[in-house]
Order: structure tokens, then C-alpha cells, then sequence
């Protein structure tokens, strides 16, 4: 599956060991299920009429006036900026050599086989849910919780979950939600977690779908990008009530090849 990505600056996070302890700010804006929204990622644009949710990176910053979701890639390296992981020690390795996501190249697997490990990605991973905070954010997608299905089976999902927990017991801290991205298939054993809602990429195209709305309902984004099918995303009958056609790259309006259209 498509998973992103920008240049996010998810990685200026310095090198602290342990997690930082979030004062507790206002109770978070209740998230809005079901409405039209907007995955922002690869350019931020004004939204169009009726889109009432938008996806974008920390460093475009929220939508005025729309519910603003930031993405931080919680269990992989940014693109370009893996090199505070890998003098840290927090990228999964074989042998001696740092394990990529094999559809992207530029991504390094971090290891959360450790608590030790977990406690310092979490360390570096909240001063970006603070800036998201800061930024004036509503809640937080922490991309790649499947990244274990892509360590050839040297990280486990229960380890995944434990960093997943501590992020949101921050976010929550800072007064933002939080959505879980992949990973469809745990998503009924993944409610104790506490996620908010979901970010679903393909899920009609890989009949995904109903593991989300299982659990949580109407608080499911999904996105779905043109490919060899002929069917049209829109009309399948178990869709999300908040689905959008978009393009793979997400580029940005007025962009060559830009798509977006709501279902």
C-alpha cells in the first residue's frame, strides 16, 4: 500500500532517551465522522468547498477553519532524513545493514524490538506531536504501524502497539487525536488501544473496508487511488462515508496529474 512520506520534519527529533512528559492541554475537538476531507500530503492548497477534514505534513501546517490532521510516519524514517536514527542506533538492521521498506527505498524500519529502543523513537517522535500541538493541529495519523510485515518477521506487531500506546497517551496529553494507519486486518483487536478513528488507503481496492467501520464506524477517512481497475471506487456499496479519489503522488491542486474527487 501507498504510504507517505513528504519531507516532513518528522525527524528533527534530537536525540533525547526518554520520553517527554506532555502538560495536558484542552479536551480535544471531537472528530468529525463522516464528513468529506482532503489528503494533503504531497503539497498544501486551499481546500475545496465542503471539505470539512484535511490530511497535511507538520510543515504545511493546519487548514484555517477545517478539522487539521498531521501526519507523522511513527515506525519508519522520513525520506532523506535517516541519518539522527541510524547514528542513534533506533533502525532495524541485518546483518550490519540498515532494512528499507522494499517499496520505499528511501524509508529505514525502526527498531521497536526493544523498550529501551521504543522509549527513545518515542522521545524524538513527540517533539513533533508537540509541534503538531503547536501548530494548532486536531489530531495526529502515525503512519506505518505495519511496518513489521515488512521485517521479514524481525519486529512484532505487540511491539509496534507498545510504541503506538505511548504516542497516544502523549497525543491525548496535548490534546490531539489520534488515527491508526495500516494494519487493517488487527484493527478489532487494535481497539483497546485507544485509537480515535482511521486513515484507510485502498481499502476498497483490497476489500479492507469493513475492518475499519467495524470498529470505528463513521470516523474512517479513506483513499482511494486511480489503478488498472476499471470500477469506480465510489460506487462500491461498503465504502466509507468519508471516501475520496486522489492521486498516488497527492500533489497539490493546479499540479499536473492532480486528482480529487469526493465520493
Amino acid at each position: 500500500m501507498l504510504r507517505r512520506w513528504t519531507r516532513v520534519a518528522v525527524i528533527l527529533l534530537l536525540g533525547a532517551t526518554s520520553a517527554v512528559a506532555c502538560s495536558p492541554q484542552d479536551d480535544p475537538r471531537p472528530f468529525p465522522a463522516g464528513v468529506s476531507w482532503d489528503y494533503q500530503l504531497g503539497g498544501a492548497y486551499e481546500p475545496d468547498e465542503g471539505v470539512g477534514v484535511v490530511v497535511r505534513s507538520v510543515d504545511s501546517g493546519p487548514a484555517e477553519g477545517l478539522y487539521s490532521i498531521c501526519y507523522v510516519n511513527a515506525f519508519q524514517s522520513q525520506p532523506g532524513e535517516a541519518a539522527g536514527w541510524l547514528t542513534d542506533g533506533l533502525v532495524l538492521e541485518v546483518d550490519g545493514t540498515p532494512m528499507v521498506d522494499p517499496e520505499w527505498p528511501d524509508e529505514y524500519l525502526l527498531d521497536t524490538g526493544t523498550a529501551a529502543r521504543r522509549q527513545a523513537i518515542a522521545a524524538r517522535a513527540v517533539r513533533v506531536l508537540r509541534t503538531c500541538a503547536e501548530q494548532g493541529f486536531d489530531a495526529v495519523e502515525l503512519d506505518n504501524l505495519d511496518s513489521y510485515r515488512r521485517s521479514e518477521g524481525r519486529l512484532a506487531l505487540a511491539d509496534n502497539v507498545a510504541l503506538a500506546e505511548v504516542l497516544l497517551r502523549e497525543s491525548h496529553a496535548l490534546g490531539l487525536l489520534v488515527g491508526q494507519k495500516n494494519a487493517a486486518e488487527e484493527a478489532a483487536g487494535l481497539e483497546r488501544v485507544g485509537f480515535d478513528f482511521a486513515i484507510a488507503e485502498q481499502c476498497i481496492e483490497f476489500a479492507e473496508c469493513a475492518a475499519y467501520t467495524a470498529v470505528y464506524g463513521d470516523a474512517v477517512l479513506a483513499v482511494e487511488y486511480p489503478g488498472p481497475s476499471a470500477d469506480d471506487p465510489c460506487a462500491a456499496g461498503d465504502r466509507p462515508a468519508s471516501t475520496v479519489v486522489r492521486d498516488r503522488e497527492l500533489r497539490a491542486a493546479g499540479e499536473p496529474g492532480h486528482v480529487f474527487r469526493t465520493c
